[in-house]
């Protein structure tokens, strides 16, 4: 899953390694870690449980709380998803700035007045009065608050990781950030079911609301000054003992720097100039929308097309695929660890897209399982692989340049789903009236599939000088 879920499942597994063990390792390490690194994967527990289970109700709520039709709550909803991304480039390089614990506080801070906020909005203007209502303003203040701290917040985790783990831990403090991560967006689909059947979708968002403040709480006492402080020169007194530097490749061209004058020459040397990399990066768009189906499509779907197993137990089925990828990636990478990346790109993107015709074929609890471990299969094969190649066909020291730009696609994948999203639910599958939800999902899955048949048309194009270092 995930924007947000951050859709980089970069679980390498050894030759000497089995899969079961990478699944279990992360938190075994766990009891053994620090209380800096605790502090970050409660945090990073808890605020996944929240902001998944948060999306996963979003656009229905705004359909029942403010009055907005389909369309509309998908384009809100892909006003937060998107201006997550485009927070996390302006806000992520602050932790290094501030610090850590001072980053995530912040963000907690912003993101708990956010939520306060929209939820809070409900019990000031009750009723809801659709477009430009108080409450909608209310709401659109409140995801803005959530947007800024969000996208303070994922950074700061990494940057975390970072600061307070050296060479001997550091894989362990990643591994272990995101397990918690997709164990945090899994566990929604048993906490939100009773909550919502008792209290309703509010009740469900005050709740979420308490998770975070407790997070805030939690975050500055495990966490102190002094821990973060004694993390830090834990590290660097490990690195003196050790030369142990920060690794990283200078290029040995001089970045041209970006003004009207020398324009040409800016581009010329940007990644966008490469057109195989542009094209291989923008074909994945089509695959990609399956993502941000799953909280601007699936839970509507689920909870209107699937009868009262469906709408009472929604946020299960549409909050599966996070303990999926987790249980599935480093098993599908211990299998193709020798595979070519490309080819299993192709392979992986085929796989995520075809089983979207089983949605096609009638709406049905087990065709939708069918479909969510399917793709889920699909997207541990080529999701890793996807960042892999990214980095291997970049020239050197623009390593980083290229992965940045590599993750602008998903950007404007959030940004065009919503724009089309909404308005298929309210043609194919309308909270009240005849749905045709199977020629809904063909289309999606027609669209998908141009992903992988691209891929396979420009094969020979795309990989021309190209030196792949792992299954080349």
């Amino acid at each position: 899953m995930s924007d947000e879920k951050v859709k980089t499942n970069e679980i390498e597994v050894s030759e000497n390694k089995s899969p079961l063990n990478e699944i279990i390792q992360p938190f075994i390490d766990l009891t053994k870690a620090s209380r800096s690194i605790w502090a970050i994967n409660i945090s990073n527990l808890l605020e996944g449980l929240v902001y998944f289970g948060w999306l996963t109700l979003l656009a229905i709520f705004f359909n029942k709380a403010l009055g907005l039709n389909d369309h509309q709550a998908d384009l809100f909803v892909g006003f937060l998803t998107a201006g997550i991304t485009l927070s996390m480039f302006f806000f992520g390089g602050l932790s290094d700035k501030w610090g850590v614990r001072r980053a995530i506080l912040y963000a907690l801070a912003a993101m708990c007045i956010g939520r306060l906020v929209i939820v809070g909005g409900t019990l000031i203007f009750p009723g809801g009065h659709g477009l430009w209502s108080p409450l909608f303003w209310s709401c659109a203040v409140g995801i803005f608050g959530v947007i800024i701290g969000y996208g303070l917040y994922q950074p700061a985790l990494y940057s975390g990781i970072r600061h307070f783990c050296d060479k001997r831990n550091s894989a362990m403090g990643y591994a272990m950030l995101y397990a918690l991560m997709n164990l945090g967006g899994f566990l929604p689909g048993f906490v939100s079911p009773p909550l919502r059947k008792l209290f309703g979708i509010t009740g469900v968002f005050w709740f979420y609301v308490a998770v975070t403040v407790l997070n805030l709480i939690l975050f500055a006492v495990i966490l102190t000054r002094k821990t973060e402080k004694d993390a830090i020169e834990s590290v660097k007194k490990y690195n003196k003992e050790h030369g142990t530097k920060e690794e990283h490749v200078e290029s040995t061209d001089e970045p041209a720097k970006f003004n009207l004058k020398n324009i040409g020459l800016w581009f010329k040397n940007h990644p966008l100039a490469d057109r195989r990399f542009t094209f291989f990066i923008f074909i994945l768009i089509p695959v990609q929308t399956l993502f941000a189906h799953n909280w601007l499509t699936l839970p509507q779907y689920v909870d209107r097309a699937l009868g009262s197993v469906g709408h009472n137990y929604m946020e299960f089925f549409v909050n599966l695929n996070p303990i999926l990828i987790f249980i599935l990636t480093p098993m599908v990478a211990a299998l193709t660890r020798k595979a070519n990346v490309y080819k299993m790109m192709i392979i992986g993107t085929f796989v995520m897209a075809a089983p979207t015709f089983f949605l096609a074929i009638k709406p049905s609890i087990w065709l939708l399982l069918a479909y969510l471990v399917t793709m889920s299969i699909g997207e541990a094969m080529w999701q890793p692989r996807f960042l892999q190649y990214a980095a291997e066909i970049a020239p050197p020291g623009k390593t980083g340049a290229y992965m940045g730009v590599a993750q602008f696609p998903w950007f404007l994948t959030k940004v065009v789903t919503a724009l089309y999203a909404g308005w298929f639910l309210m043609r194919f599958c309308p909270e009240n009236g005849p749905q045709n939800t199977t020629t809904m999902w063909f289309i999606y899955g027609c669209i998908a599939l141009i992903s992988p048949i691209a891929l396979i048309l420009a094969n020979g194009w795309v990989q021309k000088n190209f030196k792949i270092k792992h299954g080349g």
